[in-house]
């Protein structure tokens, strides 16, 4: 499948990159590593007059870490060099240990987090090549009027499926924004709509230039778990990510636990407070893993079974905690 024929526009300040937005409006699709968008393209999923490049913003790429202010990552930090980054492996583990997952060295070399924070929903009746689609009809999300998935819906159930975003949520991250009105920062869970055509509360003339997690989520023990077909280049079919911080007597002070892959938005499973104050017990664990498989509504997006992917979600979420519970260590700080 060939590409559409398009013009490249390369900014290279932020400004001139909004101003390129304001210029060419839904006719412009921002790119950067382009790992997601372009097989996209291929598939005749978006045919944009202008990709808006942005990897010449210099000052959008970067890793850091202050005492007070807590983790800065910029944008179009690429996702090798969150696998390469010592600072995350030591003081942020869950969000080292979910990109090492992505794909292969090669796409995160050239992935952004950017990118991976902003990727299109996924869907078995969406990805796929247009005469494939036009045997249905289309679907909501592309050329038709009915969500395959679940026909009686009015929105789309395309699964997001992005490996940094559940990390980043069970961080307590926030995400930065830049556009014509000016920069605003949210929660990284108020960014993200339960709808797989909406998908994010950003506006198409918005550019997200950064993540910020908080200092006081430094030196959680973190796990991340995912369940795909091959051992690399797959998405998620489903995924989990879990953060504890114990005591010195191991007792669990605060864990959160986020899923991915199993609903148009990645979640927070709001049951992990059920741990707070407690010692390793598996029965709790297990009420943990249970209400994740509520909040995760994995439906016939993918080539798996729905059946399967919610009984990973369980297995997961129980093996993650009793793994972060039964480590030995209390919260790292080094």
């Amino acid at each position: 499948m060939s590409l559409p024929s398009f013009e490249v526009v390369r900014p290279r300040t932020l400004d001139a990159a909004i101003e390129a937005l304001g210029r060419y409006g839904r006719d412009a699709q921002m790119v950067a590593g382009g790992t997601d968008l372009i097989p996209s393209m291929r598939q005749g999923l978006f045919a944009p007059q202008v990709l808006l490049d942005l990897k010449g913003i210099r000052n959008l790429d970067f890793i850091r870490f202050d005492p007070e202010q807590g983790l800065g990552i910029g944008a179009l930090a690429r996702i090798s060099a969150l696998v390469d980054s010592p600072l995350l492996a030591r003081r942020f583990p869950v969000l080292h240990e979910a990109a090492k997952t992505i794909a292969s060295p090669l796409l995160r070399n050239m992935g952004t987090l950017g990118g991976n924070l902003c990727l299109d929903t996924r869907c078995l009746y969406y990805n796929q090549s247009g005469f494939w689609r036009e045997s249905l009809g289309g679907c909501i999300k592309k050329d038709g009027k009915v969500c395959h998935v679940a026909p009686g819906s009015r929105m789309c159930w395309a699964a997001f499926s992005g490996d940094t975003a559940p990390a980043l949520l069970a961080l307590g991250a926030t995400v930065q924004l830049a556009g014509p009105g000016g920069s605003r920062e949210l929660p990284l869970a108020e960014f993200y709509v339960n709808d797989g055509l909406v998908r994010m509360a950003k506006g198409h003339d918005e550019i997200l230039t950064a993540v910020r997690v908080p200092a006081s989520s430094a030196g959680w023990s973190g796990a991340y778990k995912k369940l795909r077909i091959r051992q690399s280049i797959d998405y998620p079919l489903a995924g989990v990510a879990v953060v504890m911080r114990k005591d010195a007597d191991g007792a669990c002070l605060e864990a959160r636990v986020a899923l991915t892959a199993v609903n148009p938005a990645p979640k927070l499973v709001q049951g992990a407070d059920l741990l707070k104050g407690r010692r390793y017990d598996p029965a709790l664990a297990e009420e943990v893993a249970r209400d994740a498989i509520r909040t995760g509504k994995p439906l016939r997006t993918s080539a798996s079974t729905m059946e399967y992917r919610r009984h990973m979600v369980r297995v997961f979420v129980r093996r993650a905690l009793s793994e972060l519970w039964l480590d030995g260590r209390s919260q790292r700080t080094s």
